[in-house]
């Protein structure tokens, strides 16, 4: 199994970018943990919310917005992955700034163009 990717901002709402994101990530093997406002499931794979205790979280994916990411700061870097991926529309560079000082990667990109182009 590939490393483990947490999407934040899952939905079960197909026509979501974390839904396709999530689906992809399927699709080619690695393992996800889904981070939602409501539960549910994407590919039998099950939609929780809050903060729960999660392990081995190599990549995070980020598609909430910068103004809805400041309640998780401390919960994402307390997860210590390797790197964030912040999709379009979820920059955040003062999050960035301090993920870098945390020795987390941050990265402006898409996951589904990574996914798409063999960078994921």
């Amino acid at each position: 199994m590939k490393r483990k990717t947490l999407v934040i901002g899952a939905s079960e709402n197909p026509e979501r970018y974390a839904n396709r994101a999530a689906n992809r990530l399927v699709q080619q093997g690695y393992e996800v943990e889904l981070l939602g406002l409501r539960s549910g499931s994407i590919r039998n794979n099950t939609i929780r919310t809050g903060q729960p205790d999660l392990a081995d979280i190599d990549t995070v994916t980020l598609y909430v917005s910068a103004k809805n990411q400041t309640n998780l700061y401390d919960y994402i870097k307390k997860l210590k992955p390797r790197r964030v991926i912040f999709n379009p529309g979820t920059e955040n560079p003062a999050f960035q700034k301090d993920l870098q000082e945390q020795g987390i990667e941050p990265i402006e990109a898409c996951t589904l163009v990574m996914l798409s182009i063999g960078t994921y």
